[in-house]
């Protein structure tokens, strides 16, 4: 079963109130909650390798899966909504048309940065492709080199990861070169990494900035935790800010009154027939 997603479970930053208190909440010791959270990252920093990934992009880089409209897929992952987790009692596109309209309240003027809302979380449907929620949800983190200090549970969920054992991969830089630039970077896979492959594929018409925000959204070591520098390039650290400004709007937050979904569609279709229209390959 689909469990919350660790990395809305675990940030300090989610709850305002638990925000407060940062250290407190990272010093949580037991419990079911922390357990679940633990358990689902140690099966990612265990598995997810470079071979996993190479094997992740040859298994979906050809788009075969599903062809659905951008909407079709908003609704799809209505299909996601998790009953254990008691913060969340409503439909998961709540959460993408919430983000979406908290980003056009602040940036009117840039549509493109609206739908990016909307679309961020889409790759989630790799939940429903099979995949477990360990290589679909929660931090990422570059393969190939050694995880830094920022990775969520860094000391105590590596130590059966293969790739650690490997001299090509166990060291800062491992199989890059300085300063190689994020995009010749493998990701661990994600629904980061599988919605930028599916708008490079489909040909979104979309500007740099908005695939920058998809691909790294959930790359906290990077946009929160400052690490991984040594691989960025001029044109990584020029898109950063972006990234963090969407990641203000993308922090899951309570919100008692839920948008009227309905109205806002076709604001929304609009933004998809204008960027990304028709039925896409998944």
């Amino acid at each position: 079963t689909q469990g919350p997603d660790p990395s809305l479970v675990y940030r300090p930053d989610v709850d305002p109130e638990v925000a407060k208190d940062k250290a407190s909440f990272r010093n949580y010791t037991s419990g079911p909650l922390l357990d679940r959270v633990f358990t689902t990252y140690k099966l990612m920093h265990t598995h997810q390798t470079v071979d996993f990934v190479r094997s992740k992009h040859a298994q979906f880089g050809g788009f075969s899966y599903k062809k659905m409209t951008v909407m079709e897929a908003v609704d799809l992952l209505d299909g996601l909504l998790d009953e254990s987790d008691p913060d969340v009692d409503f439909p998961n596109s709540f959460h993408a048309f919430q983000t979406a309209e908290g980003i056009r309240k602040a940036h009117p003027d840039k549509d493109w940065f609206h739908l990016v809302g909307l679309l961020h979380d889409l790759g989630k449907v790799l939940a429903l492709f099979g995949e477990p929620q360990w290589a679909v949800v929660g931090d990422t983190f570059p393969v190939g080199c050694r995880p830094q200090a920022s990775v969520v549970f860094r000391d105590s969920t590596f130590q059966d990861n293969p790739d650690l054992q490997d001299p090509r991969y166990s060291t800062e830089l491992g199989m890059y070169r300085p300063h190689c630039g994020l995009d010749r970077v493998l990701m661990s896979w994600g629904h980061d990494e599988y919605m930028y492959q599916v708008m490079k594929f489909n040909k979104f018409s979309l500007p740099p900035e908005a695939f920058y925000m998809i691909r790294f959204h959930s790359f906290y070591p990077w946009h929160t935790g400052s690490d991984y520098q040594q691989l960025c390039s001029q044109q990584d650290l020029a898109m950063l800010p972006w990234v963090q400004e969407f990641n203000k709007f993308d922090l899951y937050t309570k919100c008692p009154d839920l948008l009227d979904v309905d109205k806002l569609r076709p604001y929304y279709q609009g933004l998809i027939d204008k960027y990304c229209p028709g039925i896409l390959s998944w």
